[in-house]
């Protein structure tokens, strides 16, 4: 019996251990990012760190607060007239599957709801008035018309197939320019030849139609809108499922 309540006194330990452990680095990771925020001072630098990290940081701190609770939780639970290794086991088991269904919901939000909530501060951001190096004053921010003389063509073919999208503040009193780069409304690769973001897939070919036992071929060509470059890539088509033959085959009978 003693041998029983000190194998459960020491997981209740490392239990309270690995608690502490994950709330201060879940906090630590927070004050970080709320830190790092408050020091970036230049709104385009400060725009590209929230756009990258903050959804990140928030599901590992998310993430080390959830297993803290869960471990302090589960050591909650009343002690039931069962062996400790038995009972150690059941309550990290109902403890653990809550932890998992409050974790699904935390990403769920992070996921969906939160970047609604992240772009309105980004859009605030990106259009938050320059202040300029050279003069000290507030920049112009130019009209898509206004900015396209000082964007190189390759740039100006980037926001053609609305992969980058690229604002341009400029100094009036003393001509300093300032360009600063967006992702776009549609994806597009860097092209391999020129390097601009301009490499898009614009047609496929089906070469090899899958069926319940073979899979299928298809043939992707990408170009560059800008320099013309050209490829192709073969890319295999899973094995149909019998569901999706029937659905085939009576959209081919109802268009006759």
């Amino acid at each position: 019996m003693e041998d029983q309540f000190s194998t459960l006194e020491q997981f209740n330990i490392v239990s309270n251990q690995i608690s502490l452990i994950c709330l201060i680095v879940g906090v630590a990771i927070l004050l970080f990012h709320f830190f790092k925020t408050l020091v970036t001072t230049d709104p385009k630098k400060k725009y590209d760190y929230l756009n990258l990290y903050e959804i990140r940081l928030f599901s590992y701190s998310s993430l080390l607060f959830l297993v803290a609770i869960v471990f302090q939780v589960q050591m909650l639970f009343p002690n039931f007239n069962i062996s400790e290794l038995t009972f150690i086991i059941i309550r990290l088991a109902v403890i653990g599957m809550m932890g998992v269904a409050v974790g699904y919901f935390i990403w769920q939000y992070l996921r969906i709801s939160y970047p609604t909530i992240l772009e309105k501060r980004l859009e605030i951001l990106r259009y938050q008035p320059r202040t300029s190096p050279k003069s000290g004053k507030a920049m112009k921010l130019l009209s898509e018309e206004e900015e396209d003389v000082h964007l190189t063509a390759g740039m100006q073919a980037e926001e053609n197939v609305f992969s980058i999208d690229y604002d341009v503040w400029v100094d009036e009193e003393t001509g300093y320019t300032k360009i600063e780069k967006y992702d776009g409304h549609l994806h597009a690769n860097k092209c391999p030849d020129c390097n601009f973001q301009t490499f898009k897939d614009v047609r496929e070919d089906i070469v090899k139609s899958p069926s319940l036992t073979e899979t299928g071929e298809l043939i992707k060509h990408y170009e560059c809108s800008f320099c013309g470059h050209k490829e192709m890539e073969r890319v295999r088509i899973a094995v149909l499922e019998k569901e999706a033959i029937e659905k085939m085959d009576h959209e081919s009978m109802s268009t006759a």
